[in-house]
């Protein structure tokens, strides 16, 4: 059975950028379904796979079922991301992200700025997010649902959550203003050390 992540904050630990509510209600309800349903499905398999290794061994299971893997493994993944992509205090990225960032983009800024058009381009539910290849490139990429980078040989560093769920009961309709207060409490030190990991590992 896979495991909740713990929230690395309390449900107010985001206030006022994200409420108690808006966080409790995502954590509880909509992650936790996506958990349950995950482990349901799973229930009548003995392969034992990793959450991020699921996505690569769909054919080893029921084609009635790869579907409801598919999109709850992805629900869990996207969101246990999420999680770590927030914190109460902005970090941003440091170390050999923080440098490949300013290669590829030119500034930090600009990076915020093509991220933020993603966001607020995005048609749908899903999610942005900052992902790597194995040789350390970086992609803005654009995700439908819960479709997870994972599926397309990608690691995911970094994302924001643009289903309703996320901020609808804070800010109605105004995305954009999510999106924006989203950057207040923005965590990159889990992507900075993974990045730096992955490098780390390529360069052995």
């Amino acid at each position: 059975m896979y495991e909740i992540m713990t929230l690395p904050y309390s449900y107010n630990g985001l206030e006022p950028d994200l409420s108690y509510d808006v966080i409790k209600t995502h954590y509880d309800k909509h992650y936790m379904n996506y958990l349950n349903n995950l482990n349901k499905v799973m229930s009548k398999y003995e392969k034992k796979y990793s959450l991020e290794e699921l996505p690569k061994h769909l054919e080893e299971f029921e084609l009635s079922d790869r579907g409801d893997i598919l999109y709850n493994a992805g629900g869990v993944l996207n969101h246990n991301l999420y999680w770590n992509s927030l914190n109460p205090i902005k970090k941003l990225p440091s170390g050999k992200l923080s440098n490949k960032i300013i290669l590829q983009f030119g500034s930090f800024e600009i990076f915020r700025n093509e991220f933020n058009k993603r966001a607020r381009n995005f048609v749908g539910s899903g999610y942005v997010f900052l992902v790597t290849n194995n040789e350390g490139n970086l992609t803005i990429l654009n995700l439908l649902n819960q479709e997870t980078p994972i599926s397309y040989n990608l690691i995911p560093l970094f994302t924001i959550d643009l289903w309703e769920h996320a901020y609808y009961l804070q800010y109605k309709s105004d995305r954009n203003a999510y999106i924006d207060a989203f950057w207040n409490k923005v965590n990159f030190d889990y992507a900075s050390l993974k990045y730096e990991n992955i490098v780390n590992d390529k360069a052995r």
